[in-house]
């Protein structure tokens, strides 16, 4: 029966999981009417004119036009961005620091390559995680530019620099990089990149110099582009998020899938003044423009030409003086999704870390299990360590379950005796059988609650495991140097396979032949599931089942032995 308990448990956590993703698709938001449609085009570009200039280089007209709040300021008339003509691919800037490798591209100051140096590679560890890419196969970056007067760089602008090659210096704790471009209409502009030591924070901001005789208010915008190419080693069997991302204060967290900008049901764009930021989400990693304070900003989630798609703020800079200088920033965070540092950069940015619908479950089990971590200094055994506190936690409600099966397995060969008795005929044997209950005080679902009350802390714990990028690359001993990735000798498995099969044994046998059948086959094809699991989530459901087998196996023998001893009185 507790075989049986766990394949169900299985059934029950991909259907919910299912079931919460349509969930979350109904509750995205809608295509919006044509009166938003057009103000959300005039904001931040429609998906026209959001084209391919996002990488190819094409005309500037995917560059966002100025918020319409912005003519009713005494500025310089509003008119859209034209780029001065670009050619060729632009040069690469490098730049290296502690955490981070990146390449920064000329033409626009594109974000174009972003290695994490103390991740490695998820099919080949010898190389660094490529987070940004601008290659033939997939293209992920990161781009900014000014709006709101004629003449202001944007993402097709020909930039120059002082070096080809910068890196954070012995000492130093930041490396800053600027991108000078070419003055025009009396302004200068310098966009200025800087790398911290130890951060995955990348500072992104416009330094302006107004050499005009009238004032002008500047506009920002950054913005993430993006195929929809799921990340190296996702699997269908593990189904995670790869898709964009936005968080405001009032709004809170929402997701907006690939597949729903497709389908224009979800074109996000939010003008707001709350706190908040636009993201690309992937298993393990995102990446996120995290505007400062409560400045006017638009943000929105736009379908680009050539396959890409793009999450993408807009922030209102301050209105320079003739003669004066301001600046427009937004810090860039592309690193991975380590709760306590997101925790501490923006309000909602933790919620990227997907545990699930039980979040208010799982956040807990995740601290307890950073804090055993940093006392046994392995991932591996502090997942034993958890899944055995968890056990003794849950000890007296299994208790119950196993004592209830342990005396439907008593009472079996009564069981037997009553199907041989009255054969096909259920009715008779039903009320037979509930007389025999009766009788011999059995509850044959009393079994049934204590599983029911483990269940959520069971599901959220799995999310745990299968979300934690502390995980990822994690050795346990052995053969198992990846705790996130399949067992590659399937000992796990195999062993996790055997172990259903004894618990299988443990339990008493269904009365209906075909039933006792599938429950023998069952724990065999069920294990397959396991061959394609993360290794660490293996390991935990292999520690289970062994405090299980062991729990059951006493609690049997225990009530084996009272009903002996009776039979001896008797």
């Amino acid at each position: 029966m507790d075989t049986q308990r766990l394949i169900l448990f299985f059934v029950f956590v991909f259907s919910t999981f299912m079931l919460v993703e349509g969930w979350q698709r109904d509750q995205r938001a809608q295509a919006p009417s044509a009166q938003s449609t057009k103000k959300a085009g005039t904001e931040v570009g429609s998906s026209k004119e959001g084209g391919g200039g996002a990488i190819t280089k094409a005309p500037a007209k995917d560059v966002p036009v100025v918020p319409e709040r912005a003519v009713n300021l005494p500025v310089a008339p509003v008119a859209p961005v034209v780029a001065a003509p670009v050619g060729g691919g632009g040069d690469i800037v490098r730049v290296e620091t502690d955490v981070l490798l990146a390449q920064l591209n000329t033409i626009g100051g594109d974000l174009v390559r972003l290695e994490l140096k103390q991740h490695k590679g998820t099919l080949d560890k010898s190389k660094n995680f490529v987070l940004f890419q601008n290659g033939p196969e997939h293209k992920y970056i990161a781009q900014s530019g000014l709006t709101g007067q004629e003449g202001l760089p944007n993402h097709h602008t020909r930039y120059s620099v002082s070096s080809r090659d910068f890196k954070l210096a012995d000492g130093s704790k930041v490396v800053e990089v600027r991108l000078e471009a070419p003055e025009a209409n009396g302004i200068k502009v310098a966009q200025v990149y800087r790398f911290t030591r130890g951060s995955y924070v990348i500072d992104v901001s416009y330094e302006i110099t107004n050499g005009t005789a009238k004032p002008f208010l500047p506009y920002g915008y950054f913005q993430l582009v993006r195929d929809r190419k799921p990340p190296d080693g996702d699997s269908a069997m593990l189904p995670t998020y790869t898709g964009l991302a936005v968080y405001t204060k009032g709004e809170k967290f929402q997701k907006v899938a690939f597949d729903d900008v497709d389908k224009g049901k979800a074109p996000y764009s939010k003008d707001t003044q709350d706190e908040g930021w636009v993201a690309v989400i992937q298993h393990y990693f995102l990446s996120a423009f995290l505007p400062i304070g409560t400045t006017p900003r638009v943000m929105s989630t736009v379908k680009l030409d050539g396959g890409l798609y793009g999450a993408r703020v807009v922030v209102t800079g301050t209105a320079i003086a003739a003669g004066q200088q301001g600046t427009i920033r937004t810090p860039l965070y592309a690193g991975p999704q380590d709760t306590k540092t997101l925790e501490d950069l923006a309000p909602g940015l933790d919620l990227v870390v997907d545990f699930g619908i039980l979040t208010v479950i799982a956040k807990p089990l995740f601290k307890l299990l950073t804090w055993i971590h940093g006392l046994v200094g392995n991932w591996g055994i502090a997942i034993i360590l958890l899944t055995v506190l968890i056990k003794a936690l849950f000890y007296p409600l299994q208790a119950a379950s196993y004592k209830a099966m342990a005396k439907m397995k008593v009472i079996a060969p009564k069981m037997q005796q009553l199907k041989e008795r009255y054969g096909d005929d259920r009715q008779r044997m039903q009320k037979a059988m509930m007389e025999l209950y009766q009788k011999e005080k059995v509850n044959p679902m009393a079994g049934c609650l204590p599983i029911i009350v483990q269940m959520p802390v069971f599901i959220a714990l799995y999310w745990v495991i299968l979300a934690s990028v502390e995980l990822r690359h994690a050795p346990f001993y052995g053969w198992i140097q990846d705790l996130s990735s399949v067992d590659p000798w399937y000992i796990l498995p195999v062993l996790m396979g055997a172990s259903m099969i004894i618990q299988t044994r443990l339990n008493p046998e269904p009365p209906d032949p075909i039933q006792a059948k599938v429950m023998k086959i069952m724990p065999i094809a069920f294990s397959v599931f396991f061959f394609f699991f993360p290794a660490g989530l293996v390991l935990y459901w292999l520690v289970n089942n062994i405090l299980s087998i062991a729990q059951q196996w006493q609690i049997n023998g225990a009530i084996e032995r009272a009903g002996q001893k009776a039979r001896v009185k008797a």
